[in-house]
């Protein structure tokens, strides 16, 4: 269920059902919000972002209600589904949405803590890229110091511990959804250092 919920393109749906056009053939041939941006319709690259951003919230959020045990597979299956999608010849999106709505049911302090640096990076740099795997790798850091570093510190119980509502183990999930966010964006990073990376405007 988590892999084919988050193998859903919307992005390519609904720019195929309102456009007529297919957006592997537009900018930079992503099916994420931000290519959908490219086709000139605001309105659809809004619904694109916000249905990636649900699709990922939805499926942990039936996962912590009726299997717990397996969140941190679930979180992770939902992830691949939006990168490498069966329908699509396994060539999805770059997953920062899907992301987004992953962290919104797991930690909604993890979650205002990306969307923070991302809008800071953005302001800064100007590059969606950028902003999006800086901000993947604050969160796995702060997760890993909450998760390791900081009950050590404050020599909290394993009691206290429970109470920060973290999946145990979610600091390595985090890590790898880090690590596949920065493959997802290899061709960006290439961009990078050829100075060709269209920067965005806030």
């Amino acid at each position: 269920m988590s892999y084919f919920l988050g193998s859903i393109p919307f992005g390519l749906l609904l720019t195929k059902i309102f456009t007529g056009k297919d957006v592997r053939e537009i900018g930079s041939g992503n099916i994420g919000a931000t290519n959908v941006l490219r086709t000139g319709n605001k309105y659809l690259a809004a619904i694109t972002l916000t249905l990636d951003v649900l699709k990922g919230y939805v499926v942990i959020i039936i996962t912590k209600q009726y299997f717990p045990e397996l969140i941190l597979f679930s979180s992770l299956l939902v992830f691949l589904g939006h990168l490498f999608p069966v329908w699509l010849k396994f060539k999805g999106g770059k997953g920062v949405a899907t992301y987004l709505g992953i962290l919104f049911a797991l930690s909604l302090q993890l979650s205002l803590l990306f969307i923070f640096t991302w809008l800071v990076v953005s302001l800064i740099f100007k590059y969606s890229s950028v902003s999006s795997m800086f901000s993947s790798l604050t969160v796995f850091v702060v997760s890993l110091i909450r998760e390791t570093a900081l009950p050590l510190l404050t020599l909290m119980t394993t009691e206290q511990t429970k109470n920060t509502n973290l999946p145990v183990g979610m600091s390595f999930i985090l890590f790898i959804f880090f690590i596949l966010i920065v493959f997802a964006h290899r061709k960006n990073i290439s961009n990078l250092k050829n100075k060709t990376e269209q920067k965005i405007r806030i």
